[in-house]
C-alpha cells in the first residue's frame, strides 16, 4: 500500500484526490491548516477508506513551518502538493501572505521531500503565470509573462520542482491547472470561482455577475480530469520529471456561453450583471494539451459540458 501525502487536502481539488486515493486503497495522510480549506470536506474521509481499503490521517498544520512539512512527509512515498492560497484577487491584496504560503510553503515541502527520497512530487500550478499574451492555445514552451502576484509565485513552484529536479534527482512534476471546477468548490467565498458563483446564483433565481463583457472566455477542467493528472504523474517516466504540463480539455467557452448553459439546466434565460473588469483578471484562456497527452499519459474525460451537468446537479 502506497502512502500518498496530499497537502491541502480539506481544500476542493485536494479532498476529491483523496476521495479518489481512499477508494482505490491507498493510504492517505492530509496536511492542511483550513485556512481555506473545509474539514466538511473530509467528514467522509473514513468511510472512504473503509470501503476501498486504504487508510486515512489527518496531520493539521502549515505548509510554511519546516518541521511540519518533516513531519508530514515522513514514510510517504508521494506528494500532491495542493496547499495554496488560490486566488489571483487576494493575491493582489496580500501579496506578503499568498507568497509565505505559495512559494516558501512550496520550498519547505521541495526540501522534506528530498531528503524523505519520495517517489514523485507533484505540484499545483496554474494557467495563470502565462499572463496576457494573445497567443492561443498556451502551450509550454511559451514565455511565461504573470500579470499577479498569484500567477508569478505559481511560476517561481514549478521553477523550483525543477531546479529540484536537475540539483537534487526529486522526480518533481507540476500540473498548470486551467480554472478547475466540480463537486465541493465554496460557492460562498468571496474569492470563490467562477462556476460555482454562477451555478448558486442561478439557482436562488438572482443575477450572477460577470466582471467585464462575458465574452472572456477560459478552458474549464473538471475536476476528475485533474485528479487523472495528478494520479498520471505519479506513474509518468523520467522524460517527464521535472517538467510543467497544461491540464484542462483543449477546449473554450465564454462567460456569457456558459451562463446559456447553466440557463438551459434551469430551464429559463438567464440575464446576467456585468460589472467592471477586475485588474489581473485576463481575457482569454485555451489549453494546448499535447505535452500532458504525450509524457503524461493524460487523457481528459469528461466534457465541460458534462462536468457542468454534474456540477450543477452537486450544488
Amino acid at each position: 500500500m502506497s502512502l500518498f501525502l496530499v497537502t491541502g487536502g480539506g481544500g476542493f481539488i485536494g479532498s476529491n484526490l483523496v476521495e479518489v486515493l481512499l477508494a482505490r486503497g491507498d493510504a492517505v495522510r492530509v496536511l492542511d491548516n483550513f485556512a481555506t480549506g473545509r474539514r466538511s470536506n473530509l467528514d467522509s474521509a473514513t468511510s472512504w477508506a473503509k470501503a476501498g481499503g486504504g487508510s486515512f490521517e489527518l496531520l493539521e498544520g502549515d505548509v510554511r513551518d519546516l518541521a511540519t512539512c518533516r513531519r508530514a512527509v515522513a514514510g510517504a512515498d508521494y506528494v500532491l502538493h495542493q496547499a495554496a492560497i488560490p486566488s489571483v484577487q487576494r493575491s493582489v491584496m496580500d501579496p506578503v501572505g499568498s507568497n509565505d504560503v505559495n512559494v516558501s510553503g512550496t520550498v519547505n515541502l521541495l526540501v522534506a521531500a528530498r531528503d524523505e527520497k519520495v517517489k514523485r512530487f507533484v505540484m499545483a500550478s496554474s494557467s495563470s503565470l502565462y499572463g496576457e499574451s494573445e497567443v492561443l492555445p498556451k502551450v509550454e514552451t511559451m514565455a511565461p509573462a504573470p500579470i499577479s502576484p498569484y500567477g508569478l509565485q505559481k511560476l517561481a513552484g514549478e521553477t523550483y520542482c525543477g531546479l529540484f529536479h536537475r540539483l537534487y534527482g526529486l522526480p518533481a512534476i507540476a500540473l498548470r491547472y486551467f480554472n478547475v471546477f466540480g463537486p465541493r468548490q465554496d460557492p460562498t467565498s468571496e474569492y470563490s470561482a467562477v462556476i460555482p458563483l454562477f451555478i448558486t446564483a442561478i439557482k436562488r433565481g438572482t443575477q450572477p455577475t460577470i466582471f467585464g463583457d462575458g465574452e472572456q472566455t477560459r478552458d474549464f477542467s473538471y475536476i476528475a480530469n485533474v485528479v487523472q493528472a495528478n494520479l498520471r504523474s505519479c506513474e509518468a517516466g523520467p522524460a517527464a520529471h521535472g517538467g510543467a504540463f497544461n491540464i484542462a480539455c483543449g477546449e473554450r467557452i465564454s462567460l456569457n456561453e456558459l451562463v446559456g448553459i447553466l440557463g438551459e439546466f434551469a430551464g429559463r434565460k438567464v440575464q446576467p450583471n456585468y460589472a467592471p473588469h477586475r485588474p489581473g483578471d485576463i481575457k482569454h484562456s485555451l489549453a494546448g494539451i499535447e505535452m500532458a497527452q504525450r509524457f503524461l499519459g493524460y487523457d481528459p474525460d469528461v466534457s465541460v459540458r458534462e462536468g457542468l451537468r454534474r456540477t450543477w446537479e452537486s450544488l
